[in-house]
């Protein structure tokens, strides 16, 4: 299982645009091929960040997704609402406790 972690800091007033184009598109990605989760968390000390935390088959299928119109097309809309560079990694998991 591929854990995928990533961290995006949106202009304060585009936050309703990235949560509109997270609504619309969260479901297709959860039913990707390979997504097993997806979660949305908002970091407590800044209010203007939010991480995608998800779980993938392989990095196989994470790449499948990356790959695919789905991806190109979210993320070509929520890069636009960046107020800085998006940090974005993966770990595969070894335990689960």
């Amino acid at each position: 299982m591929l854990v995928r972690i990533v961290r995006m800091t949106f202009q304060p007033d585009k936050l309703a645009d990235f949560h509109a184009i997270f609504d619309r598109s969260k479901a297709h990605i959860r039913a990707f091929p390979g997504n097993h989760h997806l979660d949305l968390l908002r970091d407590p000390e800044n209010p203007a960040v939010r991480m995608t935390y998800s779980l993938w088959e392989s990095v196989d299928a994470l790449e499948a997704y990356r790959q695919s119109e789905l991806f190109r097309t979210t993320w070509a809309a929520t890069k636009l609402l960046f107020a800085e560079k998006p940090i974005a990694f993966s770990g595969e998991k070894l335990e689960d406790i």
